[in-house]
């Protein structure tokens, strides 16, 4: 009967997060500490519903699907683009960060090998939360998402050799040629995975993708995950490390994308149940006691203050202004979920004890929850310490073009952002001999074009010391193409203080954002999904021949109105367009040997009396013609383009065919004289 009572216990657990995620939700809580909450309140210490040992296989099962998620996810390429905030950023991160954890921990009076393992747990963040909150806030694209991005990869790498350091750390990895040797597993596993993800699972998944039983593949991606873990647990290394490696080789195949979506859904709930499991390990009594509970704050603000101090550091190392380095330095700076697992491995290593273990879990849990609104004050704090920073902070290093290449120039256009968009303005600028200055974050990209002579310089358009750089109280147009929100309103509200006569053009992603940024003072507002509406519409009804200048106008007013003319309902004050279409027909029809057009000319076929069609063009091979004269032949094998009624193109087809020629189009004298009065 036991099973039973797990199915009972996972009813339970499942409706009370489904109750408290839809509570989060309404109060703006991300579903991620929806989940810790949850744990929290059926844990042991909370209202003891569930007992952590029925969810525990399914916690482990969740890991090893996220890591496995995360290998398939990674991509040579990927890392390419982001190998600075991976590589340097990451690897400062990770190397500072557990360095003065275990600083820290050794001066409160723990042994090194304790100290190093909470520098190793300290050091991680979760990956989960951070790219939550930044793909909500659209963010994923922008300096800040970047490097954060960059650093939670290189966190999730540093995972498997910080699980296979853990035994060691505990006295029971053996000497340090069983250290090496286990390493040397490990690579050669690694790379025989890689060998057979290039060349074995692609043609493995090849085979099972032509069954086209969708049934059959998932069965095949999970036994890839979990076999992979099992191999591993079996020769002594991790089950996330299997996992990991598993996700690697499948991201090889062509068939990654489609593995993905299958496992996804498997991996969310699982992981769901990972962090609820993590909830319901928080010791509530411990919280609550005032005698331990100044001890966990002082815990807690420990490790926020290491953690956002290394990553604000590192975000200048990199060379980004100061309140780019604020945005990565708060959400960063809570316990990652494999934390966890490390902190688990040490409790069974014997390496930590009982109440450590319990105080390291309350503080993580505590950071996790704290994370949104760490990242929801972050420009507030930016904002309350610029006052305070140096020039150079707030700038970032010198880069680009100097203070003497731009006194010069006026009446200029600055452009905010050297993406998709800022790189086709400055083209376009650049053929119509438009003088501009470009501001771009990304000191790579500012290094690389500078070599090329774009004027374009390198810092945070939010700041005052940037615009004034840019020359932007000399400047006629502002072109902001940037993907941060926050620093789209500071930016604009800034430049038009400095310059009321600015005319500022601002690209947005979200309808919601167009009335506030006119209010701080832009000139126009370009909201993407809008604009792609407009385009798609406007193309739609060229193709159905709608007239131009209806199409025109519907589109003008549509920007005009801000767009509103998308959102009202329109069944009262909309144009009927159907007219325009009605009867319209337009037909492409080849001309076949032996029919009654076939070498005529348009004017010896008589298309027009005999059907009512019009040719309105032809192509022969890669030739085409647009309104032939009657002079045209219509060769064997020629395409023609008619447009007329469809009764007429009707008529028309049958001339392009071998057989009974139609009878001719009435003439509208003669028709008139045969109805009678």
């Amino acid at each position: 009967m036991d099973h039973f009572h797990f199915l009972r216990d996972l009813v339970v657990l499942m409706s009370l997060a489904v109750l408290v995620v839809v509570a989060c939700y309404r109060v703006r809580v991300p579903p991620i500490v929806g989940f810790l909450i949850t744990g929290v309140i059926a844990g042991p210490t909370g209202l003891g519903l569930i007992k952590i040992e029925s969810v525990q296989s399914l916690a482990e099962i969740g890991v090893v699907l996220l890591l496995f998620t995360i290998g398939i996810e990674l991509s040579l390429e990927k890392l390419a683009r982001m190998r600075s905030a991976l590589i340097v950023g990451g690897g400062l991160q990770v190397a500072l960060t557990l360095t003065l954890a275990s600083g820290v921990a050794h001066a409160f009076g723990l042994a090194w090998d304790q100290s190093i393992l909470i520098g190793m747990l300290v050091a991680l963040s979760s990956t989960a939360i951070v790219l939550k909150l930044l793909s909500d806030r659209a963010e994923v694209d922008s300096p800040q998402g970047r490097i954060s991005l960059g650093i939670l990869i290189f966190q999730d790498l540093c995972v498997v050799p910080m699980v296979i350091a853990v035994p060691f750390l505990a006295g029971k990895g053996g000497s340090a040629s069983e250290w090496v040797f286990t390493m040397g597993k490990a690579v050669l596993l690694v790379t025989g995975a890689l060998v057979c993800g290039r060349f074995a699972v692609p043609w493995v998944l090849g085979r099972i993708v032509r069954t086209r039983s969708r049934e059959v593949f998932l069965f095949t991606v999970v036994l890839l995950c979990l076999g992979a873990a099992w191999l591993t647990s079996v020769v002594g290394l991790s089950l996330a490390l299997g996992a990991f490696i598993a996700g690697l080789v499948v991201s090889q195949s062509q068939y990654s994308h489609q593995a993905l979506g299958e496992i996804l859904p498997f991996r969310d709930v699982f992981a769901s149940i990972f962090l609820i499991s993590i909830g319901m390990l928080l010791d509530l009594k411990m919280v609550l006691d005032p005698s331990q509970a100044s001890r966990l704050a002082l815990v807690v603000l420990s490790i926020l203050a290491v953690k956002s101090l290394v990553a604000w550091g590192v975000t200048l190392i990199l060379r980004y202004p100061f309140r780019v380095a604020v945005l990565v330095a708060l959400p960063l700076s809570q316990v990652g979920e494999f934390s966890f697992v490390l902190a688990d491995l040490g409790l069974k290593q014997g390496l930590i004890g009982k109440t450590l273990y319990n105080n390291f879990l309350a503080a993580s849990v505590i950071t996790m929850m704290l994370t949104p609104l760490l990242r929801s004050v972050a420009p507030w704090v930016a904002d309350r310490l610029t006052p305070w920073m140096p020039a150079s902070f707030l700038r970032g290093p010198r880069l680009g073009a100097s203070p003497d290449d731009l006194h010069h120039i006026e009446g200029h256009v600055v452009i905010m952002g050297f993406g998709l968009n800022g790189r086709n303005l400055a083209r376009a600028l650049k053929s119509v001999s438009i003088g501009y200055v470009v501001i771009e974050m990304n000191p790579e990209t500012v290094a690389a074009e500078q070599k090329k002579g774009e004027p374009i310089i390198y810092g945070d358009a939010s700041s005052e010391h940037v615009l004034e750089h840019a020359g932007v109280r000399r400047a006629r147009v502002l072109v902001i193409a940037v993907s941060d929100p926050t620093c789209i309103r500071r930016s604009t509200h800034l430049a038009r203080r400095m310059h009321p006569g600015l005319h500022i053009i601002v690209r947005t992603r979200f309808l919601g954002e167009i009335q506030p940024l006119l209010q701080l003072g832009a000139n126009e507002v370009v909201p993407e999904e809008f604009e792609t509406a407009l385009e798609i519409f406007s193309r739609t009804l060229r193709k159905l021949l709608v007239p131009r200048d209806v199409v025109e106008k519907f589109v003008r007013e549509a920007r005009t109105s801000g767009y509103g003319v998308l959102l009202e309902d329109q069944e009262e004050k909309k144009d009927d367009v159907s007219c325009y279409l009605a009867g319209a027909s337009v037909e492409v029809l080849r001309v076949e040997p032996g029919s009654s057009v076939a070498g005529k000319t348009i004017g010896e076929a008589d298309l027009r009396r005999k059907t009512g069609a019009t040719v309105l063009g032809l192509r022969q091979g890669q030739d085409f013609t647009a309104n032939p004269s009657t002079a045209s032949r219509l060769d064997p094998g020629m395409v023609a383009v008619v447009f007329g009624t469809a009764e007429q193109v009707t008529r028309a087809a049958a001339l392009f065919r071998e057989g009974t020629e139609p009878r001719p189009e009435p003439e509208p004298q003669a028709a008139a004289a045969a109805d009678p009065v």
